[in-house]
């Protein structure tokens, strides 16, 4: 299935992108001729509960470093490639070792509410938006780059309760903020007027975050989002860690919003020693503005 899966995967490269070589002696490393873009590419079967395991070896990714380049992760029955672009992830990988055996172990989780991509010791990251060839194509062509445009808090308040909205869950966004909801930017979606959770030690505790995914006729949380436009990432993550904490069987997803500029003071302080002990840190995602924009754009060229 490998060979196959990877097969086809090459064919479809050098079909847009024309002929590739090898990089070194490496059999996962290889560069456009064009472009001299660097690519990794990376296989796994699909396990169980969806999830793919990876090893990103130390000395590949060094050949990564200072070039435009991509991680390409490929699995079984696929239907987009996954593409991240190596820069986002270049500090990440500096600031930890890797295991024994001197790869970096990382996994891919497929969920309804967004794709992770875990890296081991280190944290998780929402990557739903790299999906598909963009990344690649903008490396190729700088011409091709769209600009992000620069977004408010209540902006991506907006973008983050109508994907949820489309995905069919029920939306919660304080009362304070839904006058500042973006209605030009996405179609108007129903806020749920109240909270009707049966969790009274943690009511206080969602009606201040900014985001909640409810699933649609029931109480039960399926997602949180903080977004951290200009606070600390840190009161972000103790407001999680406390309803963590006072309901620990509860486990909807926590995400951290945030511009990537951000993106190591997260894990700065997601790897505090109060989140370890209490767990936060193998449950909380972070996801980037852009990457909030690029699913958006994904969910509305499917309509």
């Amino acid at each position: 299935m490998a060979k196959e899966i990877k097969a086809d995967f090459f064919k479809k490269l050098i079909d847009k992108y024309g002929a590739i070589k090898k990089i070194g002696n490496s059999k996962s490393l290889f560069e456009t001729q064009s472009s001299n873009v660097r690519i990794y590419v990376r296989y796994s079967k699909l396990h169980k509960r969806d999830q793919m395991f990876y090893g990103l070896r130390e000395e590949d990714l060094q050949q990564l470093e200072g070039h435009p380049s991509v991680i390409c992760f490929l699995w079984d029955n696929q239907v987009d490639p996954l593409i991240l672009p190596f820069l986002d992830y270049e500090e990440i990988f500096q600031s930890t070792t890797p295991a024994n055996d001197g790869q970096y172990k990382v996994q891919i989780f497929l969920q309804e509410d967004g794709t992770e991509f875990y890296i081991a010791r280190v944290g998780r990251f929402n990557v739903e938006s790299y999906f598909g060839w963009s990344v690649l194509e903008n490396l190729v062509d700088r011409n091709n780059i769209k600009a992000i445009p620069e977004l408010s808090h209540s902006q991506i308040q907006s973008l983050l309760g109508f994907i949820g909205n489309n995905k069919g869950y029920e939306i919660w966004v304080p009362m304070n903020d839904r006058g500042r909801l973006d209605w030009s930017l996405v179609n108007k979606f129903e806020c749920v007027n109240l909270m009707r959770f049966e969790f009274e030690k943690a009511k206080e505790i969602l009606q201040e975050v900014d985001v909640i995914w409810i699933q649609r006729g029931s109480n039960k949380v399926a997602a949180l989002f903080e977004i951290e436009h200009s606070t600390p990432i840190y009161s972000g993550l103790l407001r999680f860690n406390d309803f963590h904490l006072t309901l620990p069987n509860i486990r909807p997803r926590f995400s951290i919003v945030a511009n990537d500029t951000r993106r190591s003071l997260f894990i700065k302080q997601l790897n505090r020693p109060t989140f370890v002990a209490s767990g936060l840190n193998e449950k909380c995602t972070f996801l980037e503005y852009m990457n909030v924009f690029g699913w958006y754009n994904r969910i509305i060229k499917t309509f």
